[in-house]
Protein backbone atom coordinates (compact mmCIF):
# COMPACT_ATOMS: atom_id res chain seq x y z
CA UNK A 1 0.00 0.00 0.00
CA UNK A 2 1.49 3.47 -0.91
CA UNK A 3 1.83 5.22 2.08
CA UNK A 4 0.92 9.28 1.79
CA UNK A 5 3.71 10.39 4.22
CA UNK A 6 6.77 11.81 2.87
CA UNK A 7 8.33 11.87 6.05
CA UNK A 8 11.97 10.11 7.26
CA UNK A 9 12.15 7.14 9.05
CA UNK A 10 13.19 9.47 12.44
CA UNK A 11 9.84 10.69 12.14
CA UNK A 12 7.90 8.17 12.78
CA UNK A 13 7.33 5.77 16.42
CA UNK A 14 8.04 2.00 15.04
CA UNK A 15 5.01 -0.12 16.31
CA UNK A 16 7.25 -3.55 17.48
CA UNK A 17 6.97 -6.11 19.79
CA UNK A 18 9.12 -3.74 22.02
CA UNK A 19 6.60 -3.23 25.17
CA UNK A 20 5.64 0.50 25.14
CA UNK A 21 5.24 2.50 28.99
CA UNK A 22 3.60 5.12 29.58
CA UNK A 23 5.74 7.91 29.52
CA UNK A 24 6.41 6.56 26.61
CA UNK A 25 2.68 7.04 24.88
CA UNK A 26 2.67 10.45 27.00
CA UNK A 27 5.72 11.98 24.74
CA UNK A 28 3.98 10.01 21.87
CA UNK A 29 0.77 12.12 22.46
CA UNK A 30 2.85 15.18 23.35
CA UNK A 31 4.60 15.43 20.36
CA UNK A 32 1.77 14.36 17.54
CA UNK A 33 4.69 11.52 15.93
CA UNK A 34 3.36 9.57 13.31
CA UNK A 35 2.90 5.53 13.68
CA UNK A 36 4.86 3.00 11.45
CA UNK A 37 5.07 -0.73 11.14
CA UNK A 38 8.44 -2.29 11.86
CA UNK A 39 9.83 -5.22 9.81
CA UNK A 40 8.97 -7.14 12.50
CA UNK A 41 5.28 -6.41 12.97
CA UNK A 42 4.65 -6.37 8.99
CA UNK A 43 6.06 -10.19 9.18
CA UNK A 44 4.00 -11.17 12.19
CA UNK A 45 0.91 -9.84 10.39
CA UNK A 46 1.87 -11.41 7.21
CA UNK A 47 2.45 -14.85 8.69
CA UNK A 48 -0.22 -15.00 10.88
CA UNK A 49 -2.97 -13.70 8.00
CA UNK A 50 -1.09 -16.28 5.50
CA UNK A 51 -1.87 -19.51 8.56
CA UNK A 52 -5.35 -18.55 8.91
CA UNK A 53 -5.86 -18.89 5.11
CA UNK A 54 -4.22 -22.50 4.93
CA UNK A 55 -6.13 -23.81 7.92
CA UNK A 56 -9.21 -22.54 5.85
CA UNK A 57 -8.87 -23.94 2.69
CA UNK A 58 -11.10 -27.06 2.75
CA UNK A 59 -11.41 -27.25 6.20
CA UNK A 60 -14.97 -28.13 7.13
CA UNK A 61 -14.33 -27.53 11.38
CA UNK A 62 -15.80 -25.16 13.24
CA UNK A 63 -13.83 -22.50 14.13
CA UNK A 64 -15.51 -19.41 16.26
CA UNK A 65 -15.66 -16.32 14.95
CA UNK A 66 -14.26 -17.57 11.37
CA UNK A 67 -16.20 -19.97 10.09
CA UNK A 68 -18.99 -20.01 12.80
CA UNK A 69 -21.66 -17.28 13.82
CA UNK A 70 -20.97 -15.00 17.03
CA UNK A 71 -21.70 -15.29 21.12
CA UNK A 72 -24.78 -17.60 21.28
CA UNK A 73 -25.07 -18.30 17.84
CA UNK A 74 -21.34 -19.77 18.20
CA UNK A 75 -22.53 -23.32 16.76
CA UNK A 76 -24.09 -21.80 13.21
CA UNK A 77 -21.73 -22.81 10.36
CA UNK A 78 -21.28 -20.32 8.28
CA UNK A 79 -20.76 -21.66 4.32
CA UNK A 80 -17.12 -20.17 3.00
CA UNK A 81 -18.66 -17.86 0.68
CA UNK A 82 -20.21 -15.76 3.23
CA UNK A 83 -17.10 -15.69 5.60
CA UNK A 84 -16.64 -12.15 3.70
CA UNK A 85 -19.98 -10.81 4.72
CA UNK A 86 -20.48 -12.64 7.82
CA UNK A 87 -17.55 -9.87 9.47
CA UNK A 88 -19.18 -6.58 7.48
CA UNK A 89 -22.27 -7.97 9.17
CA UNK A 90 -20.70 -8.12 12.14
CA UNK A 91 -19.41 -4.56 12.41
CA UNK A 92 -22.49 -3.33 11.64
CA UNK A 93 -24.79 -5.07 13.79
CA UNK A 94 -22.75 -4.48 16.96
CA UNK A 95 -21.91 -0.51 16.01
CA UNK A 96 -24.94 0.29 18.45
CA UNK A 97 -23.13 3.09 20.82
CA UNK A 98 -25.08 5.72 22.02
CA UNK A 99 -24.27 8.53 24.84
CA UNK A 100 -21.79 11.38 23.93
CA UNK A 101 -19.02 11.39 21.15
CA UNK A 102 -15.68 9.94 22.87
CA UNK A 103 -12.63 12.16 22.90
CA UNK A 104 -10.96 12.52 20.37
CA UNK A 105 -7.54 12.24 22.48
CA UNK A 106 -9.09 8.88 23.86
CA UNK A 107 -10.26 7.49 19.99
CA UNK A 108 -6.67 8.58 18.66
CA UNK A 109 -4.78 6.09 22.06
CA UNK A 110 -8.07 3.33 20.87
CA UNK A 111 -6.82 3.34 17.32
CA UNK A 112 -2.46 3.13 18.87
CA UNK A 113 -3.54 0.64 21.03
CA UNK A 114 -5.69 -1.53 18.53
CA UNK A 115 -2.77 -1.13 16.13
CA UNK A 116 -0.38 -2.45 18.16
CA UNK A 117 -2.66 -5.61 19.11
CA UNK A 118 -3.37 -6.59 15.78
CA UNK A 119 0.39 -6.05 14.91
CA UNK A 120 1.82 -8.85 17.27
CA UNK A 121 0.41 -11.60 14.78
CA UNK A 122 -2.15 -13.51 16.89
CA UNK A 123 -5.07 -11.99 15.16
CA UNK A 124 -5.27 -13.54 11.09
CA UNK A 125 -6.34 -9.93 10.09
CA UNK A 126 -4.98 -8.12 6.26
CA UNK A 127 -1.64 -6.60 6.27
CA UNK A 128 -4.10 -3.80 4.77
CA UNK A 129 -6.58 -3.67 6.96
CA UNK A 130 -3.56 -2.95 9.32
CA UNK A 131 -2.23 0.08 7.46
CA UNK A 132 -5.27 1.80 6.72
CA UNK A 133 -5.61 1.79 10.52
CA UNK A 134 -2.68 3.10 10.81
CA UNK A 135 -3.49 6.08 7.80
CA UNK A 136 -5.87 6.93 9.96
CA UNK A 137 -4.14 7.37 12.63
CA UNK A 138 -1.24 9.75 11.10
CA UNK A 139 -3.93 11.75 9.55
CA UNK A 140 -6.28 12.47 12.32
CA UNK A 141 -9.38 11.23 10.87
CA UNK A 142 -10.67 9.57 13.73
CA UNK A 143 -13.81 7.44 13.74
CA UNK A 144 -16.70 8.94 15.88
CA UNK A 145 -17.04 6.53 18.37
CA UNK A 146 -19.90 6.88 21.45
CA UNK A 147 -19.00 6.49 25.10
CA UNK A 148 -21.93 4.00 26.15
CA UNK A 149 -22.79 0.45 24.95
CA UNK A 150 -19.98 -1.49 26.17
CA UNK A 151 -20.12 -4.47 28.75
CA UNK A 152 -16.52 -5.15 28.79
CA UNK A 153 -16.62 -8.60 28.68
CA UNK A 154 -16.51 -9.58 24.86
CA UNK A 155 -14.15 -6.93 24.31
CA UNK A 156 -15.67 -3.37 24.04
CA UNK A 157 -17.51 -4.57 21.01
CA UNK A 158 -20.07 -1.21 20.33
CA UNK A 159 -17.23 1.22 20.87
CA UNK A 160 -14.84 -0.76 18.66
CA UNK A 161 -17.40 -1.19 15.74
CA UNK A 162 -17.63 2.15 15.54
CA UNK A 163 -14.04 2.90 15.59
CA UNK A 164 -13.92 -0.20 12.83
CA UNK A 165 -17.00 1.02 10.59
CA UNK A 166 -14.90 4.03 8.68
CA UNK A 167 -12.53 0.75 7.13
CA UNK A 168 -15.15 -0.34 5.28
CA UNK A 169 -16.87 3.09 4.14
CA UNK A 170 -19.70 3.52 6.82
CA UNK A 171 -20.04 5.85 10.06
CA UNK A 172 -18.59 9.11 10.63
CA UNK A 173 -15.25 10.47 11.44
CA UNK A 174 -13.55 13.94 12.98
CA UNK A 175 -11.45 15.31 10.61
CA UNK A 176 -10.43 18.89 10.48
CA UNK A 177 -12.95 19.61 13.02
CA UNK A 178 -15.99 18.29 11.34
CA UNK A 179 -17.98 15.16 11.65
CA UNK A 180 -17.76 13.81 7.99
CA UNK A 181 -19.34 10.34 6.55
CA UNK A 182 -16.46 8.11 6.04
CA UNK A 183 -17.76 7.31 2.61
CA UNK A 184 -16.90 10.98 1.62
CA UNK A 185 -13.04 10.62 3.50
CA UNK A 186 -12.66 7.78 1.54
CA UNK A 187 -13.24 9.59 -1.44
CA UNK A 188 -11.09 12.74 -0.49
CA UNK A 189 -7.95 10.61 -0.05
CA UNK A 190 -9.21 8.44 -3.45
CA UNK A 191 -9.40 4.81 -0.57
CA UNK A 192 -11.21 1.82 -1.58
CA UNK A 193 -13.33 0.57 1.12
CA UNK A 194 -11.54 -2.34 3.00
CA UNK A 195 -12.98 -5.84 1.88
CA UNK A 196 -13.06 -7.64 5.26
CA UNK A 197 -12.21 -10.89 5.25
CA UNK A 198 -12.27 -14.19 7.84
CA UNK A 199 -11.94 -13.08 11.33
CA UNK A 200 -10.94 -9.78 10.61
CA UNK A 201 -14.31 -8.10 11.78
CA UNK A 202 -13.93 -10.38 15.09
CA UNK A 203 -10.54 -8.86 15.34
CA UNK A 204 -11.36 -5.52 15.23
CA UNK A 205 -14.31 -5.79 17.66
CA UNK A 206 -12.75 -8.02 20.45
CA UNK A 207 -10.43 -6.19 22.75
CA UNK A 208 -10.39 -3.96 25.62
CA UNK A 209 -8.98 -0.72 23.37
CA UNK A 210 -11.97 1.62 24.76
CA UNK A 211 -10.97 0.93 28.45
CA UNK A 212 -7.24 0.75 28.07
CA UNK A 213 -7.83 4.53 26.27
CA UNK A 214 -9.90 5.80 28.67
CA UNK A 215 -7.44 4.37 31.43
CA UNK A 216 -3.78 5.62 30.27
CA UNK A 217 -5.68 8.97 29.23
CA UNK A 218 -7.22 8.67 33.07
CA UNK A 219 -4.00 7.29 34.04
CA UNK A 220 -1.57 10.08 33.25
CA UNK A 221 -3.83 12.36 34.15
CA UNK A 222 -3.73 10.99 37.58
CA UNK A 223 -0.36 11.63 37.93
CA UNK A 224 -0.17 15.10 36.93
CA UNK A 225 -2.95 15.95 39.54
CA UNK A 226 -1.13 13.95 41.91
CA UNK A 227 1.75 16.15 41.87
CA UNK A 228 -0.51 19.20 41.53
CA UNK A 229 -2.24 18.20 44.90
CA UNK A 230 0.83 18.17 46.59
CA UNK A 231 2.18 21.79 45.44
CA UNK A 232 -1.68 23.08 46.06
CA UNK A 233 -1.49 21.34 49.48
CA UNK A 234 1.90 22.93 50.13
CA UNK A 235 0.45 26.25 49.48
CA UNK A 236 -2.74 25.75 51.70
CA UNK A 237 -0.21 24.21 54.34
CA UNK A 238 1.55 27.75 54.77
CA UNK A 239 -1.92 29.62 53.94
CA UNK A 240 -3.51 28.20 57.29
CA UNK A 241 0.26 28.29 58.92
CA UNK A 242 0.57 24.52 59.95
CA UNK A 243 3.56 22.63 61.86
CA UNK A 244 6.31 21.16 59.88
CA UNK A 245 6.54 18.77 62.03
CA UNK A 246 4.15 15.56 60.44
CA UNK A 247 6.36 15.99 57.64
CA UNK A 248 9.53 15.73 59.21
CA UNK A 249 11.28 12.46 57.45
CA UNK A 250 11.51 10.34 60.80
CA UNK A 251 8.08 10.36 60.97
CA UNK A 252 7.74 8.81 57.75
CA UNK A 253 10.65 5.88 58.40
CA UNK A 254 8.20 4.54 60.90
CA UNK A 255 5.47 4.11 58.71
CA UNK A 256 7.42 3.73 54.92
CA UNK A 257 5.03 3.02 52.65
CA UNK A 258 6.37 4.50 49.30
CA UNK A 259 3.97 6.96 48.22
CA UNK A 260 3.61 8.12 52.20
CA UNK A 261 7.37 8.87 51.93
CA UNK A 262 7.45 10.72 48.33
CA UNK A 263 4.94 12.86 49.56
CA UNK A 264 6.87 13.61 52.46
CA UNK A 265 9.84 14.64 50.47
CA UNK A 266 7.98 16.43 47.94
CA UNK A 267 5.95 18.77 50.38
CA UNK A 268 9.12 19.03 52.54
CA UNK A 269 10.98 20.46 48.73
CA UNK A 270 8.18 22.53 48.05
CA UNK A 271 7.88 24.20 50.96
CA UNK A 272 11.64 24.65 51.12
CA UNK A 273 13.10 28.17 52.17
CA UNK A 274 9.50 29.21 52.93
CA UNK A 275 9.32 32.23 55.98
CA UNK A 276 6.19 31.20 57.17
CA UNK A 277 7.30 27.48 57.38
CA UNK A 278 9.86 28.71 59.48
CA UNK A 279 8.03 31.01 61.94
CA UNK A 280 7.06 29.82 65.78
CA UNK A 281 3.73 28.41 65.76
CA UNK A 282 1.12 28.66 68.54
CA UNK A 283 -0.90 25.68 67.42
CA UNK A 284 0.34 22.41 69.04
CA UNK A 285 -1.59 20.25 66.40
CA UNK A 286 -3.79 20.66 62.74
CA UNK A 287 -6.41 19.62 60.99
CA UNK A 288 -5.87 15.95 59.52
CA UNK A 289 -6.14 17.38 56.50
CA UNK A 290 -3.30 19.53 56.13
CA UNK A 291 -1.21 16.98 59.07
CA UNK A 292 -2.14 14.21 57.38
CA UNK A 293 -1.09 14.95 53.62
CA UNK A 294 1.58 12.04 53.04
CA UNK A 295 -0.62 10.07 54.34
CA UNK A 296 -3.80 10.43 52.04
CA UNK A 297 -2.15 11.92 49.17
CA UNK A 298 0.84 8.91 49.33
CA UNK A 299 -2.08 6.50 49.29
CA UNK A 300 -3.36 7.53 46.10
CA UNK A 301 0.02 7.37 44.74
CA UNK A 302 0.40 3.90 45.50
CA UNK A 303 -3.39 3.27 44.04
CA UNK A 304 -1.56 5.13 40.95
CA UNK A 305 1.07 2.52 40.94
CA UNK A 306 -0.66 -0.65 41.22
CA UNK A 307 -2.88 1.03 38.23
CA UNK A 308 0.18 1.49 35.94
CA UNK A 309 1.46 -2.01 36.49
CA UNK A 310 -2.59 -3.17 35.47
CA UNK A 311 -2.39 -0.53 32.46
CA UNK A 312 1.29 -1.91 31.31
CA UNK A 313 0.46 -4.82 31.01
CA UNK A 314 -2.90 -4.69 29.33
CA UNK A 315 -1.23 -1.89 25.87
CA UNK A 316 1.57 -4.29 25.61
CA UNK A 317 -1.29 -7.14 25.08
CA UNK A 318 -3.41 -9.11 22.94
CA UNK A 319 -7.39 -8.98 23.52
CA UNK A 320 -9.10 -10.01 20.72
CA UNK A 321 -10.49 -13.83 20.19
CA UNK A 322 -9.74 -16.41 18.59
CA UNK A 323 -5.75 -16.20 19.20
CA UNK A 324 -3.67 -18.09 16.24
CA UNK A 325 -0.80 -19.26 17.25
CA UNK A 326 1.40 -20.43 14.18
CA UNK A 327 4.52 -22.30 15.79
CA UNK A 328 2.10 -23.89 17.61
CA UNK A 329 -0.28 -24.80 14.75
CA UNK A 330 -3.27 -23.73 16.93
CA UNK A 331 -6.32 -21.45 16.55
CA UNK A 332 -7.44 -21.14 20.42
CA UNK A 333 -10.80 -19.50 21.27
CA UNK A 334 -10.25 -18.28 24.96
CA UNK A 335 -11.31 -14.99 26.50
CA UNK A 336 -8.14 -11.99 26.90
CA UNK A 337 -11.05 -9.57 26.07
CA UNK A 338 -12.46 -9.90 29.38
CA UNK A 339 -11.95 -6.38 31.11
CA UNK A 340 -11.78 -7.73 34.48
CA UNK A 341 -8.22 -6.58 35.54
CA UNK A 342 -9.30 -3.56 33.72
CA UNK A 343 -12.15 -2.82 35.79
CA UNK A 344 -11.05 -3.43 39.30
CA UNK A 345 -8.08 -1.52 38.38
CA UNK A 346 -10.22 1.30 37.24
CA UNK A 347 -13.33 1.56 40.25
CA UNK A 348 -9.84 1.67 42.51
CA UNK A 349 -8.07 4.54 40.62
CA UNK A 350 -11.74 6.28 41.09
CA UNK A 351 -11.63 5.78 44.69
CA UNK A 352 -8.19 7.22 45.13
CA UNK A 353 -8.57 10.16 42.94
CA UNK A 354 -12.24 10.87 44.70
CA UNK A 355 -10.13 11.31 48.39
CA UNK A 356 -7.78 13.47 46.79
CA UNK A 357 -10.65 15.46 45.75
CA UNK A 358 -11.92 14.54 49.44
CA UNK A 359 -9.74 15.92 51.39
CA UNK A 360 -8.90 18.87 49.12
CA UNK A 361 -12.24 20.11 50.00
CA UNK A 362 -11.22 20.14 53.57
CA UNK A 363 -8.71 22.06 53.33
CA UNK A 364 -10.60 24.77 51.23
CA UNK A 365 -13.55 24.59 54.53
CA UNK A 366 -10.84 25.47 56.60
CA UNK A 367 -9.38 28.17 55.09
CA UNK A 368 -12.49 30.00 54.64
CA UNK A 369 -14.12 29.10 58.41
CA UNK A 370 -12.52 32.61 59.89
CA UNK A 371 -9.54 30.38 61.89
CA UNK A 372 -5.57 31.11 61.98
CA UNK A 373 -6.05 34.90 62.60
CA UNK A 374 -7.39 34.91 58.74
CA UNK A 375 -10.96 36.44 57.68
CA UNK A 376 -14.08 34.93 57.22
CA UNK A 377 -14.59 33.56 54.02
CA UNK A 378 -10.80 35.52 53.20
CA UNK A 379 -12.17 38.50 52.02
CA UNK A 380 -11.96 42.17 53.57
CA UNK A 381 -15.09 43.62 55.04
CA UNK A 382 -17.01 39.91 55.81
CA UNK A 383 -20.69 40.56 55.51
CA UNK A 384 -20.94 43.12 52.90
CA UNK A 385 -18.99 40.80 50.55
CA UNK A 386 -19.61 36.99 50.54
CA UNK A 387 -16.04 36.81 49.45
CA UNK A 388 -14.87 32.57 48.99
CA UNK A 389 -18.43 31.49 50.84
CA UNK A 390 -19.63 29.42 47.46
CA UNK A 391 -16.93 28.21 45.87
CA UNK A 392 -16.41 26.40 48.99
CA UNK A 393 -20.21 25.04 48.58
CA UNK A 394 -19.14 24.14 44.69
CA UNK A 395 -16.25 21.96 46.07
CA UNK A 396 -18.08 20.00 48.28
CA UNK A 397 -21.12 19.94 45.52
CA UNK A 398 -18.31 18.11 43.40
CA UNK A 399 -17.12 15.67 45.75
CA UNK A 400 -20.32 14.33 46.72
CA UNK A 401 -21.44 13.51 43.66
CA UNK A 402 -17.97 11.54 43.02
CA UNK A 403 -18.63 9.77 46.00
CA UNK A 404 -21.76 8.61 44.33
CA UNK A 405 -19.40 7.91 41.03
CA UNK A 406 -16.85 6.25 42.76
CA UNK A 407 -19.51 3.33 43.81
CA UNK A 408 -17.37 0.33 42.07
CA UNK A 409 -18.46 -0.80 38.32
CA UNK A 410 -16.81 -4.03 38.61
CA UNK A 411 -19.44 -5.25 40.99
CA UNK A 412 -22.14 -5.56 38.65
CA UNK A 413 -22.50 -8.03 36.38
CA UNK A 414 -25.74 -8.45 33.63
CA UNK A 415 -26.27 -11.58 31.44
CA UNK A 416 -26.41 -11.21 27.95
CA UNK A 417 -26.04 -12.71 24.59
CA UNK A 418 -28.56 -15.45 25.49
CA UNK A 419 -26.77 -16.52 28.81
CA UNK A 420 -23.92 -17.17 26.52
CA UNK A 421 -21.80 -13.78 27.89
CA UNK A 422 -23.11 -14.57 31.77
CA UNK A 423 -20.30 -12.74 33.50
CA UNK A 424 -19.36 -9.18 32.60
CA UNK A 425 -16.43 -6.66 33.73
CA UNK A 426 -18.64 -3.17 33.11
CA UNK A 427 -14.94 -2.24 32.64
CA UNK A 428 -16.33 0.25 30.26
CA UNK A 429 -19.01 1.99 32.64
CA UNK A 430 -15.53 1.81 34.97
CA UNK A 431 -13.22 3.97 32.69
CA UNK A 432 -15.81 6.41 31.67
CA UNK A 433 -16.91 7.19 35.16
CA UNK A 434 -13.46 7.17 36.35
CA UNK A 435 -12.47 9.97 33.66
CA UNK A 436 -15.51 12.05 35.30
CA UNK A 437 -14.06 11.88 39.04
CA UNK A 438 -11.10 13.65 37.30
CA UNK A 439 -12.41 15.93 35.93
CA UNK A 440 -14.20 16.82 38.73
CA UNK A 441 -10.80 16.65 40.84
CA UNK A 442 -9.06 19.04 39.19
CA UNK A 443 -11.64 21.76 39.37
CA UNK A 444 -12.17 21.15 42.96
CA UNK A 445 -7.83 21.47 43.39
CA UNK A 446 -7.92 25.12 41.05
CA UNK A 447 -11.00 26.17 43.80
CA UNK A 448 -7.76 25.04 46.76
CA UNK A 449 -5.44 26.85 44.52
CA UNK A 450 -7.61 30.22 44.49
CA UNK A 451 -8.87 30.07 48.25
CA UNK A 452 -5.02 29.21 49.65
CA UNK A 453 -3.60 31.85 46.78
CA UNK A 454 -5.97 34.31 48.74
CA UNK A 455 -5.28 33.63 52.25
CA UNK A 456 -1.74 33.98 51.86
CA UNK A 457 -2.02 37.68 50.58
CA UNK A 458 -2.99 37.68 54.53
CA UNK A 459 0.11 36.63 55.66
CA UNK A 460 1.77 39.47 54.12
CA UNK A 461 4.98 40.21 54.59
CA UNK A 462 6.22 36.65 55.20
CA UNK A 463 6.47 34.81 52.30
CA UNK A 464 5.92 31.05 51.40
CA UNK A 465 8.84 29.62 49.57
CA UNK A 466 10.66 30.29 46.60
CA UNK A 467 8.81 27.84 44.48
CA UNK A 468 5.50 28.47 45.31
CA UNK A 469 6.20 32.16 45.07
CA UNK A 470 6.95 31.70 41.64
CA UNK A 471 3.39 29.82 41.28
CA UNK A 472 1.85 32.56 42.79
CA UNK A 473 3.29 35.18 40.52
CA UNK A 474 2.25 33.22 36.93
CA UNK A 475 -1.72 32.43 38.55
CA UNK A 476 -1.99 35.78 39.72
CA UNK A 477 -1.60 36.79 36.05
CA UNK A 478 -4.16 34.51 35.50
CA UNK A 479 -6.68 34.88 38.77
CA UNK A 480 -5.79 38.29 40.82
CA UNK A 481 -6.51 39.07 44.27
CA UNK A 482 -10.18 39.28 45.30
CA UNK A 483 -10.89 42.29 47.31
CA UNK A 484 -14.25 43.12 46.90
CA UNK A 485 -17.44 40.41 45.64
CA UNK A 486 -16.98 39.64 41.58
CA UNK A 487 -18.35 36.74 39.28
CA UNK A 488 -16.32 34.01 41.11
CA UNK A 489 -17.41 31.58 38.75
CA UNK A 490 -14.63 33.22 35.75
CA UNK A 491 -11.96 32.79 38.44
CA UNK A 492 -12.99 29.13 39.18
CA UNK A 493 -12.45 28.77 35.49
CA UNK A 494 -9.51 30.33 34.68
CA UNK A 495 -7.78 28.22 37.80
CA UNK A 496 -9.03 25.25 35.95
CA UNK A 497 -7.18 26.32 32.89
CA UNK A 498 -4.13 27.06 34.58
CA UNK A 499 -3.98 23.46 35.96
CA UNK A 500 -4.58 22.61 32.45
CA UNK A 501 -1.55 24.42 31.18
CA UNK A 502 0.63 23.90 34.02
CA UNK A 503 4.00 22.01 32.52
CA UNK A 504 5.33 19.11 34.20
CA UNK A 505 8.30 17.09 33.43
CA UNK A 506 8.01 13.73 32.75
CA UNK A 507 10.45 12.44 34.29
CA UNK A 508 9.16 14.23 37.66
CA UNK A 509 5.03 13.33 36.94
CA UNK A 510 5.84 9.51 36.44
CA UNK A 511 8.41 8.63 38.98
Amino acid sequence: MLSVFPFIMSDFHLISSKQIDLSSIHDLVESQKKIKLSDEAITNITRSREYLLSKLEGNETPIYGINTGFGSLCNVKISPENLAQLQENLMLSHACGTGDFVPKEIIKLMLFLKIRSLSYGYSGVQLETVERLIEFYNLDILPVVYDQGSLGASGDLAPLAHLALPLIGKGEVFFNDEVVSSEKILKKFDWKPIQMKAKEGLALLNGTQFMSAYGIYSLIKSFKLSYLADVIGALSIDAFDCNMSPFDPLVHMVRPHNGQVKTAERINEILDGSEIGLSEKFNVQDPYSFRCIPQVHGATKDTISFVSRTLLTEMNSVTDNPNIFTEDDRIISGGNFHGQPLALALDYLSIAMAELGNISERRTYQLVSGLRDLPDFLVKNPGLNSGFMIPQYTAASIVSQNKQLATPASVDSIVSSNGQEDHVSMGANAATKCLRIIDNIETVLSIELMNASQAIEFRRPQRTSPFLEMLLESYRSVVPYVENDRLLANDIHASVSFLQSFSIDGELMFN
